[in-house]
């Protein structure tokens, strides 16, 4: 059965005088309480009839109209069924029409006793909703229009009534003996003139109702404001990022917006790792007059609370921090009253922090990443002043550490591809340089011994004297071959960390004696500049590997050499520099180096005059090779130059022994043949 007859519209056409008004469900449900409450307040109401539009609707009320049957004589509930709601008769009469008929529109509800009568009939005005967030269905259902009419004038309420009795009926026949006894009671009704009864309760309750209602807005407000000051923060953090990878960017913004969104006294974010003693402050946010933390070291290892996060790598806080046992300096084995997680045991230093620094409630959540540590967010409330955190702030400050965890590990992500790619350019320009100098290196001495190979072949009767300086020829390039390819396979051998370093108390100056004699061999004598060794004897041993540390003394006097004329001076020099190192200095009247590129000059394949217009041979490789030793045996190597033509100085540094001078001469007896054996291979 279905009707489409609407009434409100049946009551209008009998009743032409009224006139409709606007309402929004959440006045009429206040009307609706009020009125109802008049009922359970006993002003002796006999007939009482309610059509809800749906039955979930009716559920939400099912327990106030059972108390209401206990107070009315005659009640009638309506509504479209959606799951189990149908025609019954128990407290009180329940009556289920179809969902297509025009009651399903609207909202009606009849009161009529004897010293009381009110009657609200409403039908919906229909307004389209396209949003599906469920806050916002919240919102648009309280705000769903109704027009109708909202009266205690009797002759409209009994109408009303009639009306409502009759479409029962229709549904429910088998009532018309008990509609009738309500009918006559409705012509009674009709002769009473006005209620009889006292507003005041009434207009109490209303005014309940709608504060109770405004109430719920207020609330619904604030949710939205935490919601959406948690998606400003989010976004502003997240803009951050998108503007910079720069950490100590991303947590200035962040410090800020989290202090002036949470109001702490204090509040601080940092780097930080699960082993770290203390961290510098750099980033920090003052709510209040109380101290700054900037540039001061914050404890970490011995703080209980760091160490509570790290264990169970979950957000902990402390309520009152200054009267908490657990941060009392007796030590004691407690647990926390306020916390998030429930470590085991702590100890605590015996001057406390939060007393140090006033800390009142404490709070400190982690910046995590697939449970590694990378940060920590503190927030401090100081003095006297306490605060319990709620579970939406909770939710905001765990939601920023979660972003700020992304933030650096996009960070990282971004220099280590930074790195890559500086690393990647390097070698391109090492591929370049290989390509470039290899090819004139070799090229060079293979044509002159091709040349001379050819000579001799070719040439039977060729003078001794010419073979001889056909054959000098061809084996001097030989060699300068063999220099180039066991560079390679030298510096190749240092940076793949494959050398096994054999260290032992050597004296400084046999190395130098030895690094000389090789030099003098290779060379002709009136080709070399003067060379002095200024090395004394008496300088303490050096712990080292012989064999590469003449390695690089003999780089460095070969390199002085080349680049200084036969009239220059070299000169070897060696001081104990006032700590636990030896510096060596091969300084020569030379070339010199321009100040911009003292340090390029230990680049690999760096070449002072380019690769192929240089007037020396050379791959580049030498200066490489002495600071991959250099670094390795302990050390550390630079140059200095006063400019062009006006020489230069190559400086390093390597440990010197600790031990007894005595037992270091007499260990450094037994190496001596070592690094003249390893040289003369």
């Amino acid at each position: 059965m279905s009707n489409s007859t609407s009434i409100l519209e049946d009551l209008l056409q009998n009743l032409p005088e009224l006139r409709t008004q606007l309402y929004f469900k959440s006045s009429l449900t206040a009307l609706s309480h009020a009125m109802e409450d008049q009922v359970l307040a006993g002003v002796g109401s006999s007939l009482v009839i309610a059509s809800f539009q749906r039955e979930r609707f009716y559920r939400q009320e099912a327990h106030r109209y059972l108390r209401i049957s206990e107070r009315a004589d005659q009640v009638y509930v309506l509504a479209a069924p959606e799951t189990d709601f149908a025609d019954r008769s128990e407290q009180y009469e329940t009556i289920a029409f179809a969902p297509t008929d025009a009651l399903a529109q609207e909202w009606h509800l009849v009161i009529v006793g004897a010293r009381y009568a009110a009657c609200l009939i409403c039908r919906e005005k229909q307004v389209p909703v396209s949003s599906s967030d469920s806050t916002m269905q919240l919102a648009t259902d309280q705000a769903r229009r109704f027009e109708g009419i909202w009266t205690f004038d009797r002759k409209t309420v009994c109408l009303a009534a009639e009306l409502l009795l009759n479409r029962i009926v229709e549904y429910r026949p088998e009532l018309a003996t008990k509609i009738a006894q309500a009918k006559a009671q409705l012509q009674v009704a009709r002769r009473i003139g006005a209620n009889n009864a006292d507003p005041e309760p009434f207009a109490e309750r209303l005014v309940t109702y709608l504060q109770a209602g405004q109430y719920k807005l207020l609330k619904a407000y604030r949710s939205i404001a935490a919601k959406e000051r948690k998606e400003r923060l989010v976004n502003s953090i997240t803009a951050a990022i998108r503007r910079s990878l720069d950490p100590e960017e991303i947590f200035a913004v962040a410090v800020q917006e989290l202090g002036q969104a949470v109001r702490g006294c204090r509040c601080l974010i940092y780097r930080c790792k699960e082993t770290d003693q203390s961290v510098t402050i750099d980033h920090e946010y003052l709510g209040a007059a109380v101290d700054s933390l900037v540039g001061k070291p914050w404890v970490l290892r011995d703080n209980p609370l760091f160490q509570a996060v790290v264990e169970h790598q979950e957000r902990v806080y402390l309520e009152d921090a200054q009267a908490d046992p657990w941060l009392l300096e007796d030590g004691r084995t407690v647990v926390p009253p306020r916390t998030s997680i429930a470590p085991s045991s702590v100890k605590v230093q015996p001057e406390s922090l939060a007393q140090r620094w006033t800390i009142a409630t404490w709070l400190m959540v982690p910046v995590m990443h697939q449970s590694r540590l990378l940060g920590m967010v503190e927030l401090h409330t100081c003095g006297g002043t306490l605060h319990e955190w709620t579970e939406a702030e909770l939710g905001l400050i765990d939601a920023i550490a979660t972003q700020i965890g992304v933030a650096l590990i996009q960070a990282e992500a971004y220099a280590h591809l930074e790195d890559l790619n500086q690393q990647l350019a390097a070698l391109d320009v090492t591929r370049s340089n290989l390509i470039a100098i290899t090819g004139h290196e070799l090229r060079t001495p293979l044509s002159t011994i091709q040349v001379c190979l050819e000579s001799l072949s070719t040439e039977p009767d060729m003078p001794p004297e010419l073979q001889q300086i056909m054959l000098q020829s061809a084996l001097s390039d030989t060699e300068r071959m063999r220099k180039l390819v066991q560079d390679f396979l030298t510096l190749s051998q240092l940076e793949s960390g494959r050398v096994q370093w054999h260290l032992e108390p050597l004296p400084l100056q046999e190395c130098v004696d030895l690094a000389l004699s090789s030099l003098r061999t290779r060379q002709r004598q009136g080709d070399l500049p003067e060379i002095t060794a200024q090395v004394s004897s008496e300088l303490p041993l050096v712990q080292t590997d012989g064999e590469w540390l003449v390695e690089v003394l003999s780089k460095l006097l070969d390199n002085a050499c080349k680049f200084t004329d036969p009239q220059g001076r070299v000169v070897i020099q060696a001081n104990q520099n006032g700590g636990q190192m030896l510096e060596v200095t091969v300084a020569d009247t030379g070339r010199g180096i321009e100040p911009n590129r003292l340090e390029t000059v230990f680049d690999r394949f760096y070449q002072e005059e380019g690769a192929l217009r240089r007037t020396t041979s050379g791959t580049g490789l030498g200066l490489a090779i002495c600071r991959q030793i250099v670094t390795g045996l302990g050390g550390c190597i630079w140059a200095e130059s006063a400019g062009k033509d006006r020489g230069s100085q190559f400086h390093f540094t390597v440990p010197i022994v600790r031990n007894h001078p005595d037992e270091n001469r007499s260990e450094a007896k037994t190496g001596r043949g070592k690094i003249t054996r390893a040289k003369s291979r």
